[in-house]
């Protein structure tokens, strides 16, 4: 599929990275489509930014400072992986509207757990797939 598309994570969590490695491959991004935050290489006109958080409160400061400069001139549209509360998903969401971009509505919620737990499963495989395709990429804008 041909999509300019990144996947950042704001984590170190194992199961995270994995899902962002799992996207590289299947979408057959480009070598730097999955970095950290904030990333080596500045987004520039990305059609998508997925965005792989983890939190429960309030967002990290290097975060929200990432966020507020996803302008539409950086990414059309911000889509979220959180592993952690609604809340928390909504504080970052707030954040990226007030820079402008378009938030896809549909947030993928993932259980990262124990370290030892950070392999995908088939059924992890595909709620990622069946999220990107069904509910990401058919609401861009």
């Amino acid at each position: 599929m041909a999509i300019k598309m990144r996947v950042l994570h704001a984590t170190n969590k194992k199961k995270i990275i994995n899902i962002a490695n799992f996207i590289k491959r299947k979408y057959e991004l480009s070598l730097n489509a999955v970095d950290c935050v904030p990333p080596a290489y500045s987004c520039d006109k990305e059609r998508i930014v997925v965005l792989a958080v983890a939190g429960k409160g309030d967002v990290e400061d290097a975060l929200r400072r990432f966020c507020i400069e996803l302008t539409k001139e950086r990414t059309a549209n911000v889509a979220l992986l959180v592993d952690g509360t609604e809340t928390y998903a909504n504080n970052v969401k707030a954040i990226l509207k007030s820079a402008g971009t378009n938030v896809i509505e549909d947030v993928l919620y993932v259980k990262c757990g124990l370290p030892f737990f950070a392999s995908l499963k088939p059924e992890d495989e595909a709620a990622v797939i069946d999220w990107l395709d069904n509910k990401v990429i058919n609401n861009l804008k």
